[in-house]
Order: C-alpha cells, then sequence, then structure tokens
C-alpha cells in the first residue's frame, strides 16, 4: 500500500465519495509526471486516480523539468522530459492501458530568457513528438515575501517574462502556432495582459485561475487580493486568445490553508472555498475559453483527486449541457489540438 508523503496528506483521499455526473467526458487539461525523493507519481500512479471513476479520456501533460537531459547545451536540456512524455502518449495511444490517452498533448519547458536560441529547442521538439507537442511553459511566479518557496521544489528565476531575451524567443512560438502556459501569480497579470498585447495572435493559456496569492494573509487583506484578482482577470480576459486554466485550487498559494489538514477534505468543503474563483474565470473568459484542470498531483496537498474532480461539476452544476462540455473537454481539445473519441458526442 502507496503511503502519501506528508506534503501532500489528501494524495489517495475521498477515492470512495460518490462521482457526480459520471458520464461527462473529461479532458484533464493540466497533470505532472515525475519521480522526485519526495514523491513519484508516474504514469500508474495517474491511472489509478483517473479510473477511480470520473471519465478522463485524454489529458495534457505540463512541465516540471522532470526527466531532462544532464548533458549537452542547457536550452536543449527540456527535451528529455518532452521526449518522456511522448513516450507515455505513445503507450496509452496503443490501448494497453484503457481507454485513457494520458498525455495526448505535451507542454515541454523552455527557457524564454535565451532568446534567438530557443527556436533550435521548439524544431527538435516538433520533430520529437509531432503528434503531441503543443506549447510551452516557463514558470515565472515571484513573490515579494519567501512564503510561496516553501512549497516550489525549484525557485524559479526572476524576472522571467521581463528578461531581454524572452519577446525575441516568444516571438519563434507565434511563429510555429504553439502556445505559451503562463504560470504566474495575480499580481504579475499585467505582465501577461502586456505580452498578449504585443503578440495579440499568440495563443497563451492562463495556469490555476490567475493564481490569487494570499499566503499568510488575514480576512481583510485576502479580500482585497480577491478584489484585485478578479479586476486584473476581467482585463486579461479582453485579450481574446487568451484562455484560462480552472483548477490549481488545491495549491497553498490561495491562502485556504487546506494543506495543513490531516482530516478528509470532501467535494463540498472545497466547492465552498473554490467557487468565486471558479466563477470569475468562467464569468471573466466564458465557458468557451475556460478549460478544467486536476493539476495533480500538487493540488493533491489539498484536495483527492475524486473531491477535486466532484467540487468543479458541483460548482457549475446549474450549467447546461452544451456548457459543460466546453468547460470539461471541448476548449482543452480545441486548444491543444486533441482529436476525442468518437464516443465523445
Amino acid at each position: 500500500m502507496k503511503t502519501a508523503p506528508s506534503t501532500h496528506p489528501q494524495l489517495f483521499a475521498g477515492r470512495d465519495e460518490p462521482i457526480l455526473d459520471p458520464d461527462l467526458a473529461i479532458i484533464d487539461a493540466h497533470h505532472h509526471l515525475y519521480d522526485r525523493p519526495t514523491q513519484r507519481y508516474l504514469l500508474d500512479d495517474y491511472l489509478e486516480d483517473a479510473q477511480a471513476g470520473h471519465r478522463i479520456v485524454a489529458s495534457v501533460y505540463i512541465e516540471t523539468m522532470a526527466f531532462a537531459r544532464v548533458d549537452g547545451p542547457d536550452v536543449l536540456r527540456p527535451l528529455g522530459e518532452i521526449e518522456f512524455a511522448n513516450g507515455v502518449g505513445a503507450m496509452c495511444a496503443s490501448g494497453r492501458y484503457g481507454d485513457i490517452r494520458v498525455c495526448a498533448a505535451i507542454v515541454g519547458h523552455a527557457d524564454l530568457r535565451l532568446g534567438d536560441a530557443v527556436a533550435e529547442l521548439l524544431d527538435r521538439a516538433m520533430q520529437a513528438a509531432p503528434e503531441r507537442f503543443r506549447g510551452v511553459r516557463q514558470v515565472a511566479i515571484e513573490d515579494p515575501t519567501d512564503a510561496p518557496y516553501r512549497f516550489i521544489p525549484v525557485r524559479p528565476p526572476s524576472g522571467v517574462m521581463r528578461s531581454p531575451g524572452f519577446r525575441p524567443a516568444f516571438r519563434h512560438l507565434v511563429e510555429r502556432e504553439l502556445s505559451f502556459d503562463a504560470a504566474v501569480f495575480h499580481h504579475q497579470l499585467r505582465d501577461v495582459i502586456d505580452l498578449a498585447d504585443a503578440f495579440p495572435d499568440a495563443a497563451i493559456v492562463l495556469n490555476h485561475c490567475g493564481h490569487a496569492m494570499a499566503m499568510d494573509m488575514g480576512e481583510e487583506e485576502a479580500a482585497e487580493v480577491f478584489r484585485q484578482h478578479r479586476a486584473l482577470m476581467f482585463e486579461l480576459a479582453r485579450r481574446p486568445r487568451v484562455q484560462c486554466k480552472v483548477g490549481g485550487l488545491g495549491m497553498p498559494f490561495w491562502g485556504f490553508r487546506l494543506e495543513e489538514r490531516q482530516d478528509l477534505i470532501g467535494y463540498q468543503e472545497l466547492a465552498t472555498l473554490w467557487r468565486p474563483f471558479v466563477e470569475t474565470a468562467i464569468e471573466a473568459f466564458g465557458v468557451e475559453r475556460c478549460m478544467m484542470e486536476s493539476n495533480y498531483p500538487p493540488d493533491a496537498r489539498s484536495a483527492g483527486f475524486v473531491p477535486a474532480w466532484n467540487a468543479l461539476k458541483h460548482i457549475v452544476r446549474g450549467a447546461s449541457p452544451d456548457d459543460k462540455a466546453a468547460l470539461f473537454h471541448g476548449t482543452a481539445a480545441r486548444v491543444y489540438r486533441i482529436e476525442l473519441p468518437s464516443s465523445v458526442t
């Protein structure tokens, strides 16, 4: 029997919850696989979660620099992870592991501070995984406090999106019709707005509802963060090529402090806490530009896989069937160019 690391207390929790809306097809728009000293979460682990009751039909693999090459030019090191994820995608496409197409799309890493040198990486990645490589992410979250870095295995570099090489590198993404996953805190959303204005044809995907950073804050401070976050989300949503991933709410940055709990946290409690941010994202961007994500396993700090999806379903339970289809698989299929199974209508 597996034992969840203490930093992910909800990793195996809640799998016996009744499944809400069990026939709703889901493309998990954001998850990771890795093998680290503190946690191993690979294909078998993801399949245990994805086959626990919700109808996950495909997934989008997002980089964490897992399995990066240990030698060769730094700019090309991310190819190792892309090759790894592509292999997992090929394994699952065989049908040997059931009907779930894990890693049907891949978002790899690129250090966009390196400018034009990134072009070779992008071309090599497109050659290595032509059916799955869809874009890149470079985590750019930063905060004036040290609070968030307690939960980040490798501290991201500062000033990523304002570095001299970033926009020259970003131009290569746009020219190749590759997407950019933007991982920032809410107070950095102006950087994403500026980027979208500079590259109006770029496909930008905001991660985790724009991550309202409210760790270690009191009630009044957190309320002010929500007001700022909401205003910035609506401003960003005026850029029509920006999409939004709805999830990542199990991370500690939101200030819910659920990561401190050891008891089972059910979907109704999650839904109550998450609702304002989920509804803000959907209200701002619309269902056609929102896609639901598990952000697993990092979200296991606060939410079991089954309860997390139940919570998202519960929050939007009043939506029409067409709106639910867009949120849970349609937008992700379009943005990441994933062919839906014929059984999904």
